[in-house]
């Protein structure tokens, strides 16, 4: 049986341990890992999927800021290799995104822009964005839903 719960009650050896598993052990040198550095994940927007207990899902959103600007950096989006491609991801995008209040920042995230375009994220407007490591240009997406005014050039790292 799944259940969706907070990500907050969740061991942090069992979320290192999905990490892991999704994304290789080798994970902490992604750029990600650097804009996130020293943050401690957003509770209302990090969830987690239990299948009879066992951590099978994950979501994570993080305070970062471009130039002096707060956002929101999202993911990692992590799921269990044997759970792949069962909507489990997309379900999390869904609740992190139907969590957001109106006083949340826009969200950016380094991702696929053909799987993540679906919830209304593009690189449209970061292409004057500089991360502090290697990233392709067209996987960093921004969500904006709001229309806030946002640096047109500016570098994306932790919040202060």
């Amino acid at each position: 049986m799944m259940l969706v719960t907070s990500l907050s009650g969740i061991s942090e050896d069992g979320l290192n341990t999905l990490l892991d598993d999704a994304f290789g052990t080798d994970r902490h040198k992604r750029t990600a890992y650097l804009l996130r550095k020293g943050m401690t994940a957003i509770d209302h927007l990090s969830f987690a999927i239990l299948d009879d207990g066992a951590l099978v899902a994950s979501i994570q959103c993080w305070p970062v800021r471009v130039d002096t600007v707060n956002i929101i950096l999202v993911g990692p989006v992590a799921v269990a290799t044997h759970c792949q491609n069962s909507g489990l991801g997309m379900q999390l995008m869904q609740l992190m995104l139907d969590a957001a209040t109106p006083q949340d920042p826009p969200m950016v995230l380094i991702g696929d822009p053909e799987y993540y375009g679906r919830f209304g994220f593009s690189a449209n407007d970061t292409s004057g964005w500089t991360l502090p490591g290697p990233w392709e240009p067209r996987r960093l997406l921004l969500r904006n839903a709001a229309m806030l005014e946002l640096p047109v050039q500016a570098m994306l790292g932790p919040a202060d």
